[in-house]
């Protein structure tokens, strides 16, 4: 096991950043005392999350977002969210290709990690390599999420301002859309926006979000079109995450979507650690046993389910 030390990590080192992320990604011995030790220097980073359907140039996007950034003298680290392979529990689409122009940029750190099974494709340990980019200085952390399934709704605890990210052929979908990716939206970015049917797709999604009642002083929720492989409109998305941030912050509720942060994540590291407590070798043991018996007389889930929780007064 190697050691970090914290001084080179807050220095923004970047074989030092590498080491702490794969510390607590992998939750090796002295990850959470890395984490204790970090946590003083968090809160200085702006994190943005950019989530939607898969296919719709995310990617390419951040990778463009990244340059503006760049331009503009800040630092970026970006956390991709793949799907967990089922073999090696690792990240399937590593490092992403379209964000290669940046590996020789020390001001540009860009990391894949798996889902690990979150429902929402964050996992607790992508969210504390946030906090380590943030306390290597990092001014902008990105998470940049695959977009499956229920799409994504830990990100709006995550991010101080989460892109949804659609195309012109998510017309239809739009209109079957679950409610909690239109919720989490606090800007929609219509991508590939050069293609037929953008306009028809602007006017449907537009037409989704009038239905949407909300205060005089609440965000109103704009849609961009860009087309990210053209460098089109993604200076217009730079501006309206800082129009977002500024807004946040005159009325407090930066201040809240990070307390509100805070409380879930110490909710989820709880339930993490209790799963880990619980899951003894004897009670996989008698869960395998019973698996091995599921075309026999085999006790509900809710039965053993009740049995293995006593267990604990025993």
């Amino acid at each position: 096991m190697f050691t970090i030390e914290p001084e080179k990590l807050f220095s923004g080192d970047i074989r030092t950043i590498s080491r702490a992320i794969s510390l607590v990604e992998n939750g090796q011995e002295g990850a959470e005392d890395l984490l204790d030790q970090i946590y003083g220097r968090l809160g200085n980073a702006y994190r943005i999350g950019v989530t939607g359907p898969p296919g719709g140039g995310k990617s390419t996007l951040v990778d463009r977002l990244i340059s503006l950034y760049r331009e503009a003298d800040k630092t970026v680290g970006v956390i991709s969210i793949d799907p967990t392979s089922p073999f090696t529990g690792g990240a399937l689409l590593g490092d992403r290709i379209r964000m290669g122009r940046h590996t020789g940029d020390s001001g540009v750190y860009i990391r894949s990690m798996a889902t690990r099974g979150s429902l929402g494709g964050l996992s607790v340990r992508a969210q504390e390599a946030g906090d380590i980019l943030d306390a290597a200085g990092k001014d902008i952390v990105i998470f940049e999420t695959v977009g499956v399934g229920q799409v994504e709704l830990d990100i709006a605890d995550t991010a101080d301002t989460t892109l949804v990210v659609l195309v012109p052929e998510s017309g239809d979908e739009v209109q079957a859309m679950k409610s909690g990716l239109m919720e989490i939206a606090d800007i929609f970015v219509l991508n590939k926006s050069d293609r037929d049917g953008a306009d028809r797709a602007y006017v449907e999604l537009s037409s989704i979000l009038e239905l949407n009642s909300h205060k005089e002083s609440e965000w109103i929720v704009n849609i961009l079109k860009t087309s990210a492989l053209n460098s089109e409109g993604i200076a217009e998305i730079k501006d309206e995450i800082q129009r977002h941030y500024e807004h946040l912050s005159s009325d407090g509720e930066l201040r809240s979507k990070r307390q509100r942060r805070y409380q879930h994540r110490v909710q989820e590291v709880v339930r993490y650690r209790l799963d880990e407590i619980f899951w003894t070798e004897e009670r996989k043991q008698i869960l395998r046993n019973a698996i091995e018996q599921i075309d026999s007389n085999v006790k509900s889930p809710y039965a053993l389910a009740g049995q293995l929780i006593e267990t604990l007064a025993s």
